[in-house]
């Protein structure tokens, strides 16, 4: 229900919170629980975009040079976006009904300045990111079939035209899919991700003590050692900043997830008259609709639960992915000082081998876990780079609603297509692509919108707002990161929690 109601000075709409109707109105029990799993998917999505090169492949050549030091690196990352960004980004627009595009436009400043930045940045670099993916698939499959294929041709040659052909492929596919198919497809690549890095990481038996201490070891740097790859001793930070930004994904798939809400219905967003609350948020950067009132206020926590249980489960997916491959690295490489990162073209390829050597059911359990989290990165990337992007002109210049998604889409996937191609055949390397796309768009613009969420969220009223760890710990550790991999020089980083706490106080 939308109620007028008139002031003195202006008329005010208030805002019915929806009414509490199927899993949410059950009392809590086992059974509950169960039913909530499902809200799991738009983050799904969002998990599946970053299960390619961040895993695959940065995730396991880091421990087979630091075993299992840096494991807190990756929970950091999985902490940042997975858990603080992904759920303020969601909360917002759960409680609102208001995309996180319509509301940064507000900034002061030129408007939109900060999503023609974030366009800009997303659609000129994606196409990078969207290579190291594709390129080691490439290579692998040009591996397993090299002795069939036509002779003439070199490796090389085939493991461009195999690249070539599997980009064509996955950019084919995001546009016979529907949101809704894509979102149960992830689902169901987490599923076997989970399983298959999992399987792999118990047999590969790890250090359980070195594991949880990499884990809680926050601020340590271990020491680089000589086997260790060029790029790791040269530049150390950079390289752990490149990695920090690739666990998690994308800022894209972040950006989308407030539209993902919205398309799921939760919070606000089940709300009846849905249209007229967005339109009516969208003409100030005051949220003053919602009802003061605290039985609605409870009610809409209660809604929050679905947001709550997908970010979750969305987090632990991720960690448990990135941590086993971290694994394998430290249980396998390390001991054997087999660093594999001057080439990371072949490190799918040199993995598998690898653990032939352990176990021969490793090898098609490895297959299938690394095909399924790629093609699950190189599928949703266009969809969630469409969504950002037909929303965020819509918010800057509200005649694009007339210009069609599917339009945009078609375009978008041809834009990465062709710019993919450049990256594909110029043999550009590894380390470069990815530290380019990762410290522009995963690192800086990351950063600078958790900041602003965290703000949006904190000028909600006071009913409304976030549990204030909540609060201070998306603004702290993301802090933390920029301050720690980017800020604090090399010689001071043993230290560096110590420093970051001293200048924060």
């Amino acid at each position: 229900m939308l109620i007028l109601m008139s002031s003195d000075s202006s008329e005010t709409f208030v805002v019915e919170i929806p009414p509490l109707t199927g899993v949410h109105a059950e009392p809590f029990s086992f059974g509950k629980m169960v039913r909530q799993m499902k809200f799991f998917g738009p983050a799904a999505v969002v998990a599946s975009l970053s299960l390619g090169a961040g895993e695959t492949i940065m995730a396991t050549g880091l421990g087979s040079w630091s075993e299992y030091k840096l494991l807190w690196l990756l929970l950091l990352s999985v902490l940042v976006r997975g858990v603080f960004v992904t759920y303020l980004i969601g909360r917002y627009t759960a409680i609102t009904g208001q995309g996180i595009g319509y509301r940064l436009v507000m900034l002061p400043g030129p408007r939109g300045w900060l999503l023609l930045a974030i366009l800009t940045a997303e659609v000129g670099l994606l196409s990078m990111g969207l290579t190291t993916i594709a390129k080691p698939c490439g290579n692998l499959i040009t591996y397993l079939l090299f002795d069939m294929l036509p002779e003439g041709w070199t490796f090389g040659l085939w493991e461009n035209i195999w690249t070539t052909v599997l980009m064509a492929a996955a950019m084919l596919f995001s546009l016979l899919v529907s949101y809704r198919a894509l979102e149960r497809q992830q689902i169901v690549i987490c599923g076997i991700v989970v399983v298959g890095t999992v399987i792999a990481g118990l047999l590969v038996q790890p250090d359980l003590q070195k594991l949880i201490t990499g884990v809680v070891s926050f601020g340590v740097m271990p020491e680089v050692p000589q086997w260790a790859p060029t790029a790791a001793r040269d530049e150390y930070v950079l390289v752990l900043v490149t990695i920090f930004g690739y666990v998690g994904g994308s800022l894209s798939g972040y950006l989308a997830y407030s539209n993902w809400v919205g398309l799921s219905g939760w919070g606000l967003n089940s709300h009846k008259q849905i249209n007229q609350i967005r339109d009516l948020s969208g003409k100030s950067s005051r949220v003053d609709y919602l009802p003061e009132d605290p039985d609605q206020a409870r009610r809409m926590r209660i809604l929050l639960s679905s947001l709550r249980w997908d970010v979750g489960m969305g987090a632990v997916v991720l960690f448990v992915v990135t941590a086993a491959f971290l694994t394998a690295g430290a249980a396998v490489l390390y001991p054997r000082q087999q660093a594999i990162g001057n080439n990371a073209w072949e490190l799918l390829t040199k993995q598998a081998g690898i653990w032939a050597e352990i176990h021969d059911f490793l090898v098609p359990v490895y297959y299938l876990a690394v095909a399924a989290a790629m093609w699950g990165t190189l599928a949703c990337i266009p969809e969630a780079i469409t969504r950002v992007s037909h929303s965020f002109m819509c918010a800057i210049w509200p005649r694009f609603e007339s210009f069609p998604r599917r339009r945009l889409h078609m375009l978008i996937v041809g834009w990465f297509f062709l710019t993919s191609l450049i990256w594909i055949w110029t043999g550009l390397t590894f380390n470069l692509l990815t530290q380019i796309a990762a410290f522009l768009t995963a690192n800086l613009g990351l950063s600078v919108v958790c900041i602003c969420v965290v703000y949006f969220n904190w000028t909600l009223p006071a009913l409304y707002r976030p549990r204030w760890w909540m609060t201070l710990g998306g603004y702290y550790l993301q802090s933390y990161c920029f301050y720690v991999l980017q800020v604090v020089p090399w010689d001071s980083h043993e230290n560096c929690l110590q420093l970051f706490h001293k200048r924060v106080r």
